[in-house]
């Protein structure tokens, strides 16, 4: 057999997807073109590879016998490009930025500017959990969160870079008892339930912050709740719940609520910027570059004396890998 190494990255995404669609859309390819790999390398090995049904596909036990060689072939084509300076930087890098407005934003068009030649394509999702996933899965390249907050088998198959300390804040009803206030002090919320992402599995890494952050002080984390998607549904819920949300400083504006910075202490959100270990993209390293130079510029890992923090933030913030 020829091992042609298109066939077997075909392989290789059918076989962590387990879906034929999700592993052309990995691999932007047609569904039929994907189908019809597998079956060439199929006849060449002479073997099913996959058991396939209207409702799922499966590995075979060849198959299964073949994914840790197709993988070790794979990396090693990778490698052997990557030291002539070829690889993967031909193909669109995908970021995701979480929320548009964001200063994630700003570290993507740096990146744009000191990378003119690849395509740096943002995404606008949620949570690290979730784009930990995506990034492990090739189908986001980056993204932005709370490094610590991940599981620990996660973390041990991602880079991480340290971005940002960022300030932590609360969005009230624009009527709610503390809106008056420039800045809210986190004992004034006592008594409060405030939303913080519980049950979203996206972001558990947020949820578990916000429970650190509120033990002892008389704060509750309010119930899972539907996810509220965009400004009106937004708006909707909070006039229904009532519950302060918490946010950082940079959360877009939303309709009849205020956005309020919290103090004493200043809790602050640590933001790492994370990717796959071994890929090699000159979009990486300009992500890399860009937030360095923006976190030097704006002072974003200098840590306030007053600023509050879990103590396995602080040390995996000390550190890169």
């Amino acid at each position: 057999m020829s091992a042609d190494p298109r066939l077997l990255r075909a392989f290789v995404a059918v076989a962590e997807e387990l879906h034929f669609t999700r592993a052309a859309a990995r691999l932007y390819v047609a569904q039929q073109a994907l189908s019809r790999d597998i079956r060439r390398l199929e006849r060449e090995l002479g073997s099913e590879l996959f058991l396939r049904t209207t409702r799922q596909v499966t590995l075979t036990a060849d198959g299964t016998r073949l994914l840790p060689y197709a993988r070790r072939v794979l990396a090693a084509q990778d490698a052997l490009l990557a030291a002539f300076g070829r690889g993967e930087a031909g193909r669109p890098l995908f970021v995701d930025v979480n929320s548009p407005g964001l200063f994630s934003t700003r570290i993507l068009a740096r990146a744009r500017e000191l990378a003119p030649d690849s395509e740096l394509m943002a995404r606008f999702e949620s949570g690290l959990t979730g784009a930990a996933a995506e990034i492990l899965a090739g189908r986001i390249d980056a993204s932005f969160g709370r490094f610590a907050g991940l599981d620990p088998a996660l973390r041990s198959r991602l880079g991480q870079q340290p971005v940002r300390y960022e300030p932590m804040a609360v969005i009230l009803p624009e009527d709610h008892r503390l809106a008056g206030l420039d800045e809210v002090p986190l004992d004034a919320l006592a008594g409060e339930t405030v939303y913080a992402g519980a049950g979203n599995p996206r972001t558990p890494e947020w949820t578990d912050l916000a429970r650190l952050l509120f033990e002892g002080r008389g704060i509750e984390v309010a119930p899972p709740a539907p996810l509220a998607l965009g400004p009106e549904e937004f708006e909707r819920i909070m006039a229904k719940t009532r519950c302060p949300v918490l946010a950082v400083v940079d959360f877009p504006a939303m309709p009849h609520a205020v956005l309020r910075p919290l103090v004493d202490p200043v809790p602050l959100s640590p933001v790492s910027l994370v990717w796959r270990k071994g890929v090699t993209h000159p979009g990486i390293d300009a992500l890399r570059c860009a937030a360095t130079e923006l976190a030097a510029e704006e002072g974003w890992l200098l840590r306030p004396t007053e600023g509050w923090i879990p103590a396995r933030d602080a040390l995996i913030m000390m550190n890169r890998i």
